[in-house]
């Protein structure tokens, strides 16, 4: 089996709409995708409807924006109960501050000299949950920057960039209470990739298995090989699952679906600790 738990659409920050990042899992060889936009389970629907009949099993997820100790993290959140009324008040929060945080960068971008706008910012995001890269976007066709990529530095967007703003986070303790009140299944995305900016401690991380986080994404493409063997270890060390995702955005990103992937044993161990929603098989 060839499972890919981390994939975007154009409900949040991808370029496929939800039926297309579907028929691109079933084109990419995958048997188990799942949807994980940023803090919205806009796409979910069309997704379920998209995997019906294609033999693909689709996992429904979000990725939910947190900070502590002043340092940005993502926590994805598999098969929860989306109706659950606390952790659907938070995603909206989380959400709907996007707005306000994209204006605040856009308006930064322009004071640094950048000449783009909001709106063409809400062009390119469509319908979508307005993020950094659709900014991102908007700074390569104004060709400010060459890729994507490149906004993503001090010069731009990253992390205590200049252009950069901050937005409502969850503390990512809350953020797995309330994953696991949902009946889902919380893991650290991405906790060691160290070009995106600061990573918590492996005491943090320790800290979340205790209260309740289920696994670490370690096969992806911002670490190196030195450490996805430190997080596989650490990992096993805690009692967490050790999963593999591509975080794939679409064209807006150069990875591929499937590009990294979780072990068929770890998917099931996973599935086994939802109680909030069931992988839909098509």
């Amino acid at each position: 089996m060839r499972i890919d738990l981390h994939a975007h659409s154009n409900a949040s920050d991808g370029t496929d709409t939800p039926a297309e990042l579907v028929a691109n899992a079933v084109a990419a060889g995958l048997d188990v995708v799942a949807l994980t936009d940023h803090d919205t389970v806009a796409g979910h629907a069309e997704a379920a409807e998209a995997v019906r009949g294609t033999g693909l099993t689709l996992v429904p997820g979000a990725e939910l924006s947190c900070r502590v100790g002043g340092i940005s993290l993502h926590l994805l959140a598999y098969l929860f109960d989306p109706a659950e009324p606390a952790f659907a008040a938070e995603r909206e929060l989380v959400r709907t501050d996007r707005f306000r945080r994209g204006r605040a960068v856009v308006e930064r971008c322009r004071e640094l000299g950048a000449p783009i706008s909001w709106e063409q910012v809400e062009r390119i995001a469509g319908s979508g949950s307005v993020g950094r890269p659709h900014i991102a976007s908007a700074l390569v066709e104004a060709g400010v920057v060459a890729t994507v990529s490149d906004a993503f530095t001090h010069d731009w967007l990253a992390n205590g960039g200049r252009a950069d703003v901050p937005k409502h986070e969850t503390d990512p303790a809350t953020a797995v209470r309330l994953v696991r009140a949902a009946g889902g299944v919380p893991v650290f995305a991405h906790p060691g990739a160290v070009k995106r900016g600061r990573t918590v401690s492996d005491q943090v991380i320790a800290d979340l298995a205790a209260a309740g986080l289920g696994g670490l994404e370690v096969d992806h493409l911002d670490h190196d090989e030195e450490t996805r063997a430190r997080l596989r270890g650490l990992a096993a060390e805690l009692g967490l699952l050790a999963t593999g995702s591509s975080d794939y955005h679409g064209h807006r990103k150069t990875v591929r679906l499937g590009e990294y992937t979780t072990d068929p044993a770890v998917y099931e161990a996973l599935v086994a600790q939802a109680t909030g929603a069931k992988p839909i098989v098509g």
